[in-house]
């Protein structure tokens, strides 16, 4: 018989991985709870603690891009208000 492989959404997987990081109970038990393997527990848990240090600095990352994609598009909007009341004097 063919098993298909579940995709557990990145909301499930960090739902897991928190309760795991509690140590409220043991793998086994978290195993039992969510229908998974203990060691699928221990692998998501070592890939998020792995990765925590990026938490903070990608959303500063975001901010400062998305700053700069605004600052272009407003010099962008000034020169095209200057290149259009230049046209409209020049029509006069």
């Amino acid at each position: 018989m063919k098993n298909t492989r579940r995709k557990h959404s990145d909301a499930f997987k960090t739902e897991v991985v928190l309760e795991a990081l509690k140590e409220r109970k043991t793998l086994a038990e978290l195993a039992l709870e969510y229908q998974l393997s203990p060691a699928q527990i221990s692998t998501w848990k070592a890939e998020f603690l792995s990765n925590a240090h990026l938490t903070f600095g990608a959303k500063r990352k975001k901010e400062v891009a998305s700053d700069n994609i605004t600052d272009d598009l407003f010099n962008q909007i000034g020169r095209l208000k200057m290149e259009n009341e230049w046209l409209k004097k020049k029509l006069k």
